[in-house]
C-alpha cells in the first residue's frame, strides 16, 4: 500500500505490451515509481494486459524470470520452480526492498464491484473509477477494494466540485485523482490542471491526491508544490527509447 509521507511518480503505459516491456525493463529501481495499466492499453489487451505489465515490474524489481508458458509442468511444478527461483534472486538482488506497485485505470463507470474483481484478476495493486459514476456505484467499488484490499482511487475528470462527490459517500477511497483529460489539454489551451483542488479536499480530508495530465517537468515541479502525493505521467513513456530511465531519474529528481 502507500505511504501518505511520500511522493510518488506514476507512469502510465498506454501503448502496446511490446512497448510497455520495453520501458519497464529501462526504468530505475525506485520505491516511488508507481505502474499504471493504462485504460487504452486495458481495453486492447484485456486482465492479460494487466498481469504482463506486473509480471514484467517484478521481474524487474526482484530480478528473476518467471517460467516459460508450457503444459508441459505440472501445477505443483511450477509452483515450486517458481518459489525456488523468486527465493534465489531475492538473496542476490539486496536492492529490490520494495513491493511493485500496480494501477488498473479501469475508469469504471458502472458495476463497480465486478470492475474491481477483473482487476484483482489482473494483479493490481489499485484501481481507478470516475468521479462522475452514481455514487452507489463507488460505493460499491470502494468497498470492494477494500474486501480485496486494493487501494481504491476516483478520478475526478470533468467534476466541477470534487468535495461534493466525497460528501456523498459512505467511505472515502485511499486516492483523489484531479486529471486534465488529453482532449482537453490539446482542443482547449485555457484549460488549467486543477492544483487549487488540492489544499480543498485536504483541509477536509486526510487523503492522498493525485494529479493527472501535465507531462512537463514544470507540471510536475507545480504540482508538488502544491501538495500533490502522486504525480501521473504517460507522454515521455509511451514509447521506449534509450531515453526512457534517464527520463525517469528526471521526473523523479522533481519530486523529492
Amino acid at each position: 500500500m502507500l505511504d501518505k509521507k511520500q511522493h510518488y511518480l506514476q507512469i502510465a503505459l498506454n501503448s502496446t505490451l511490446t512497448e510497455a516491456q520495453n520501458i519497464i525493463s529501462q526504468l530505475p529501481l525506485d520505491k516511488r515509481i508507481i505502474i499504471e495499466a493504462g485504460t487504452p492499453l486495458i481495453k486492447n489487451y484485456g486482465v492479460k494486459g494487466i498481469r504482463n505489465i506486473r509480471t514484467w515490474w517484478e521481474q524487474r524489481v526482484f530480478g528473476y524470470n518467471t517460467l516459460p508458458e508450457s503444459n508441459s509442468y505440472s501445477p505443483l511444478v511450477k509452483f515450486l520452480m517458481s518459489s525456488v527461483a523468486k527465493k534465489d534472486s531475492a538473496a542476490k538482488n539486496k536492492e529490490a526492498v520494495f513491493a511493485p506497485y500496480i494501477v488498473a485505470d479501469l475508469k469504471c463507470m458502472d458495476r463497480g464491484a465486478r470492475e474491481v474483481e477483473i482487476a484483482k484478476q489482473g494483479g493490481a495493486s489499485a484501481v481507478t473509477a470516475l468521479g462522475q459514476a452514481p455514487i452507489e456505484t463507488l460505493d460499491a467499488f470502494v468497498q470492494k477494494c477494500e474486501a480485496y484490499n486494493l487501494d481504491s482511487m476516483i478520478d475526478m475528470m470533468n467534476v466541477e466540485f470534487p468535495l461534493s462527490v466525497l460528501r456523498k459517500l459512505k467511505k472515502l477511497p485511499e486516492v483523489v485523482i484531479l486529471h486534465r483529460g488529453v482532449d482537453e489539454e490539446t482542443d482547449n489551451l485555457e484549460k488549467e490542471i486543477p492544483f487549487h483542488e488540492i489544499q480543498r479536499i485536504k483541509s477536509n480530508y486526510d487523503i492522498m491526491i493525485a494529479v493527472a495530465g501535465g507531462d512537463d517537468f514544470q507540471e510536475v515541479q507545480r504540482a508538488i508544490f502544491n501538495d500533490a502525493d502522486i504525480v501521473v505521467v504517460w507522454k515521455s513513456f509511451y514509447n521506449g527509447t534509450v531515453e526512457t530511465a534517464e527520463l525517469a531519474k528526471k521526473f523523479l529528481d522533481n519530486i523529492r
